[in-house]
């Protein structure tokens, strides 16, 4: 994701317009540092999200949907972590449990589990200043961990761990919508005055398209704004 951002960061600084040429690879990689198969991840990756367009034997080119710019696009995947920057926050992650069980319907369905796959599930607050900003509940399929749970620093990032196993999270899909937080959390961990909460559900897959991991993050209302541009 840091080096897709910095392309674009790239595009930016130097006022590209639609239709024209992008720095090459071997530009980007002595201005972002990286490898070459790297650049070109990013590269791809802006292909599919139709930022960039390839002329074969001309290079890459910007798009007039490269153009348009938001301050916080809904549809960009990254970890929490990745996102407190852009919103100036440090997180300090606090994990409230973790536990192995067995999913519900819906988390069954969405990580296309087998009959009797268990879960992990791991609840988490990420705190600004000591203040809850997000709630976090995370359904990893129990199979992608091949230690015991109680020997994984869940504190971290949850990118991060799944990459160390070997399930590198690519991309995901998302469902958003205005909740409050669930009761049982409110009351369990004092968050009565969390307020009105932005929610997404999202599934994690793997580049290869294997799902890895459910989770569910309400944002503090009042907090966080998020953008999108309509293509």
């Amino acid at each position: 994701m840091r080096f897709r951002d910095g392309i674009l960061n790239l595009v930016a600084e130097r006022g590209l317009k639609a239709g024209e040429k992008i720095p090459t690879e071997a530009e980007l990689k002595a201005h972002l540092g990286g490898s070459r198969p790297t650049i070109r991840e990013a590269l791809k990756l802006l292909e599919q999200a139709g930022i960039l367009s390839v002329e074969h034997g001309r290079g890459r080119f910007l798009t007039a949907a490269g153009t348009l710019h938001v301050a916080r696009s809904i549809t960009q995947f990254e970890s929490i972590t990745e996102m407190a920057g852009h919103f100036g926050y440090s997180y300090e992650n606090r994990v409230l449990g973790f536990s192995e069980e067995t999913p519900d319907k819906g988390v069954r369905a969405a990580l296309k589990l087998a009959p009797g796959e268990t879960i992990i599930r791991l609840e988490r607050l990420r705190l600004h200043e000591r203040k809850p900003l997000i709630y976090c509940l995370a359904m990893i399929r129990r199979s992608l961990i091949s230690d015991p749970i109680y020997e994984v620093d869940w504190s971290g990032s949850l990118n991060a761990v799944l990459e160390r196993y070997g399930y590198p999270p690519r991309m995901s899909t998302a469902e958003a919508r205005a909740e409050m937080l669930p009761e049982s959390a409110v009351s369990r961990h004092g968050l009565s005055d969390f307020g009105p909460a932005f929610l997404i559900d999202e599934t994690v897959f793997t580049r290869s398209g294997e799902p890895i991991m459910f989770a569910s993050d309400w944002y503090k209302g009042s907090h966080f704004a998020f953008n999108f541009a309509r293509k």
